[in-house]
């Protein structure tokens, strides 16, 4: 029937849908470049505010991503995932702008897509829940493929992230699927900045004060190594006096790093901080030197 009444359309209708069709493209097209040209303005804006911030902002954009492939990747997902949204609405708009032109009866076909909507929405509800919170995953960079997170009970780095589901290998070398509409809290290591923390333990008799004088001449001239310029965003801080016990008194380290930059930091640090106590004569935990007897 369709067929039959396009073929003896009249010319003004023949006229209206030629006109439809060139609005529905013509429309399709200004949303797509609007779309590409929001989702540019909207990365340069990012950019630009951490380039303000100096050498930290430099570390911060390549720690989140924002000059890697990791960014335009995810500014195409965006732009393809609203793209392919607004050509669905115009698609159908313009496909029952035709049809009503044509003289074909609209109610029925509504009645139906209704109840089809219905009985695709009991059946697929958790389906739609994992692509639309997996759309939004992806537009919002909670994290991305390379991150360590901790999603619920499991921990370990991001294999894959996809629309419905992510792919998360543990330290045990597990690979974890979590499907995106189960996802409630996300802890993300890899954005931004970390911290890198150090507790040294020496004797609990020794002068607090002088051992902090050495661990801060090592903060200093750890913080001017140009082999960790690219990795620290602050130099190192010698907080003190953590906590005291009967075998040791524990002075804490803490540098501000790049994203997943503070493990080897951790490690400088703790090395260079042993060396420096030793030289300066400062002594040991006891617990250090283990158990009498042994």
């Amino acid at each position: 029937m369709l067929l039959e009444s396009l073929v003896f359309v009249w010319p003004q209708t023949a006229i209206a849908i030629a006109v439809i069709l060139l609005l529905a493209i013509i429309g399709r097209w200004l949303v797509q470049v609007a779309i590409r040209r929001l989702v540019r303005m909207s990365s340069d804006r990012a950019r630009q505010h951490l380039e303000k911030l100096g050498r930290p902002g430099h570390l911060l954009a390549s720690a989140t991503g924002l000059q890697s492939e990791r960014q335009a990747q995810r500014a195409a997902t965006m732009g393809s995932v609203i793209g392919s949204a607004a050509t669905f609405v115009i698609s159908a708009v313009a496909l029952l702008t035709i049809l009503s032109h044509v003289g074909i009866n609209l109610a029925p076909v509504l009645a139906s897509a209704g109840v089809g909507g219905v009985a695709l929405a009991f059946g697929a509800q958790s389906l739609v829940k994992d692509v639309i919170s997996g759309i939004f995953l992806i537009l919002e960079d909670q994290y991305g493929v390379g991150d360590v997170v901790t999603v619920g009970e499991v921990s370990g780095t991001v294999e894959h992230v996809g629309l419905r589901v992510t792919s998360i290998r543990d330290a045990s070398g597990m690979l974890w699927y979590v499907r995106n509409g189960e996802i409630i809290t996300v802890g993300n290591v890899s954005q931004g900045w970390s911290i890198a923390t150090v507790d040294l333990p020496i004797h609990p008799g020794e002068d607090a004060g002088r051992a902090i004088e050495v661990l801060e001449d090592l903060a200093r001239q750890f913080g001017d190594d140009e082999e960790f310029a690219d990795q620290l965003i602050d130099a190192p801080e010698v907080l003190g006096v953590e906590s005291i016990t009967g075998t040791a008194m524990t002075l804490r380290i803490t540098a501000k790093c790049a994203a997943n930059k503070q493990w080897g930091v951790q490690r400088e640090l703790r090395e260079r901080g042993k060396q420096a106590l030793d030289a300066a004569g400062v002594r040991a935990s006891l617990s250090s030197w283990g158990t009498p007897g042994h």
